[in-house]
């Protein structure tokens, strides 16, 4: 009996490429090659395996759940390959290939965005893919290489370094405070509308405050939430309520007088921003470099102590 065939990087890497690419015709394009050949190539792939992979349209292709299992194990085997050779080899490769880069909303298009593209310029190598979500995706999705995080670190196998310090701020407009009056006290919170945020399940409600050994924690409530900061601090410029919001976000507002800082004396929990990665890639060189220029991009763009 013969023995099957086996798997080579460069099927994994066709593959990957494929999917992400989304049509036989897009890949083809993307390597120089004819439809038909991209076909061929992907029966041959099929047929090796003995499965089906993907379920092919005119317009567009879908993972069948063995589909699914490559693509997942090849990107983890191509990445670690890569990284084995940087490693290796010193890593003074100029830095190359694909990135996934996944962020929050607002913080994504506020600070990630133009840290993409001043990267972009300076290493055309790398080819950047950007994903902008309401909540960070689960590292086991294997959906991204970088993902730019606030607060706690959700996975000890996940490697972390920490970008900039980011402190949370309790805020409200001034025709708000004018009409209900600025807190005195944490307890005074309770009494106010809170605009909450919703993190997957997760609903801003019990709010823990710190001044030197002192603690406190409110229960808080209102009408609005959201999952999207940008459109909380939005509501809170029109008034309708007291938002807790990382001071990157509210800066600006801060010092043009749009909005104003409750309780300064208070702190809430730091959520100070990280990029995580897998450690399977932490050799690579467009990672590394991509990590290093965001955080010189972000001292550059903090806000001021």
């Amino acid at each position: 009996m013969t023995p099957p065939t086996p798997l080579a990087s460069q099927d994994l890497q066709f593959f990957s490429l494929l999917v992400r690419c989304g049509s036989l015709t897009a890949a083809a394009r993307e390597l120089g090659l004819t439809t038909p050949a991209i076909s061929k190539r992907l029966a041959a792939l099929e047929q090796k395996l003995g499965v089906t992979l993907l379920h092919r349209t005119t317009r567009r292709l879908a993972l069948t759940p063995e589909g699914q299992a490559l693509l997942q194990g090849g990107r983890r085997i191509v990445g670690e390959i890569e990284a084995l050779g940087q490693q290796l080899q010193g890593a003074t490769q100029e830095p190359a290939g694909l990135l996934r880069v996944n962020a929050t909303l607002g913080f994504g298009r506020m600070q990630v965005a133009p840290a993409v593209a001043s990267f972009r310029r300076r290493h055309p190598r790398v080819d950047v893919q950007l994903q902008l979500s309401a909540s960070p995706p689960a590292a086991a999705e294997d959906a991204w290489d970088v993902c730019v995080r606030f607060g706690a670190l959700p996975d000890s196998r996940l490697v972390a370094r920490q970008l900039a310090p980011n402190r949370r701020l309790l805020c409200a407009s001034p025709g708000y405070l004018a009409a209900r009056g600025a807190p005195r006290s944490p307890a005074e919170l309770a009494q106010h509308d809170f605009i909450a945020i919703r993190q997957a399940d997760d609903v801003q409600g019990l709010l823990r405050l710190a001044t030197g050994r002192r603690q406190e924690a409110v229960r808080l409530a209102g009408g609005l939430s959201t999952n999207d900061g940008e459109v909380a601090v939005g509501w809170a410029l029109a008034g309708l309520g007291v938002v807790l919001r990382a001071e990157w976000d509210v800066a600006r507002y801060l010092r043009s007088g749009r909005l104003v800082q409750l309780l300064p004396q208070w702190q809430a929990p730091p959520a100070d921003i990280h990029a995580v990665y897998p450690a399977r890639l932490q050799h690579l060189s467009r990672v590394r470099a991509f990590v290093d220029h965001l955080a010189q991009h972000l001292a550059r763009g903090a806000p001021p102590a």
